[in-house]
């Protein structure tokens, strides 16, 4: 008899754990605006010049404990990229300088882990994960400084699309405006190497970063976080 006792006990016990648990969790799904903003990157004589740009985001998150929960996002934004590099012609040495502008889409998909801790209205959080990060070609057009017998045999199409892994990390806040519905505020840093779309020139084999502040408004399923 009191082992059915003792059993009964730790069900009660471990159900009102499970339920515990369960009215912490939260889910909610956001979009975001943001600014990406690259620096410039130099390697094997090529300079590689990104463009900042706008993009947007989208993210469903669930915080499966009171501080600790993951993430999926997509993002999109332009990504025009213009390479340079200097070459000697043989023969007579003449320097060609040779700028190849490209322009691009961005395309990445992450996966995150997510800390968090609620006070009142607020929810700072803090996220590190990683995904890829795909680059795709729209068009493109290159000058060449140095004619004649240096102009050398230009393709018709000097572009390809490269898929990089790409480690994020970053943090942010929520506020909450009502029950299910609120705003973030939030950055999110980008480490990858420079994407290789040109074919025109060799890889400057880089790594290179992206700051992306945000602004965005959630909406929660669940929870009351």
């Amino acid at each position: 008899m009191p082992t059915k006792w003792m059993h009964r006990a730790f069900l009660v016990v471990g159900l009102a754990a499970l339920a515990s648990l369960a009215a912490h969790a939260q889910t909610d799904v956001a979009a975001s605006l943001y600014g990406a903003f690259s620096g410039t990157t130099t390697g094997n004589g090529i300079t590689q010049s990104p463009s900042n740009a706008a993009g947007g985001l989208l993210e469903v998150r669930h915080i499966a404990k009171p501080w600790f929960g993951y993430e999926g996002t997509y993002s999109f934004n332009r990504a025009n990229q213009k390479y340079t590099g200097i070459n000697s012609c043989s023969g007579i040495g003449c320097p060609i300088t040779t700028i190849q502008a490209i322009s691009a889409n961005a395309h990445e998909f992450t996966g995150d882990w997510v800390a968090s801790l609620k006070i009142h209205n607020l929810r700072p959080f803090a996220l590190a994960g990683a995904g890829l990060l795909l680059n795709v070609p729209s068009g493109q057009s290159i000058s060449i400084s140095c004619v004649g017998t240096c102009l050398p045999f230009l393709p018709v199409n000097a572009t390809t699309t490269t898929t990089k892994p790409v480690f994020v990390y970053g943090a942010g806040l929520d506020w909450k405006l009502a029950p299910h519905i609120g705003l973030r505020f939030q950055y999110r840093g980008n480490l990858y190497k420079v994407p290789d779309i040109s074919t025109l020139f060799t890889s400057a084999s880089a790594f290179t970063h992206t700051a992306e502040p945000m602004l965005g408004a959630y909406f929660r399923f669940c929870g009351s976080g």
